[in-house]
């Protein structure tokens, strides 16, 4: 395998990984909008405001749980990009992402305070505190 390919396939791995981070990403957005969506049903169909209430709940949860995902992909991006610009001596397959934690938007929290998600689940909790004030 040439130099060449070695930083190649490096990249390839990272990029894999990246794409696993923004599918896991894709696929909680989803998995929250049905949640939520069949506890509003069940509200609606039994007039209790207590399911409402706990669809708060799983909304936390799915909000750390992205900001988790976003976390590791933007290591994963900062290791790609130092990666890139690497000698091809100096390829060695790591997919190490320690060493770009320290700066506060690839940390759990500074994701989950990304604009993306704080629009996302400020938004659904707005709307799911309206709901709550409907359902009666």
């Amino acid at each position: 395998m040439a130099a060449t390919d070695n930083k190649q396939k490096h990249l390839e791995f990272i990029q894999g990984a990246v794409n696993r981070m923004a599918s896991n990403l894709f696929l909680l957005k989803g998995w929250t909008i049905t949640l939520i969506a069949a506890l509003f049903a069940l509200s609606a169909k039994d007039a209790n405001k207590a399911f409402v209430a706990v669809a708060f709940f799983p909304a936390l949860v799915f909000w750390i749980l992205d900001g988790y995902f976003l976390s590791q992909e933007r290591r994963f991006r900062a290791l790609y990009d130092k990666v890139r610009t690497m000698a091809e001596v100096d390829i060695d397959f790591s997919m190490d992402t320690r060493a770009f934690k320290g700066e506060f938007r690839n940390t759990w929290v500074g994701s989950m305070m990304s604009p993306t998600l704080l629009i996302y689940y400020a938004a659904l909790a707005l709307i799911m505190l309206s709901l709550l004030f409907i359902v009666r």
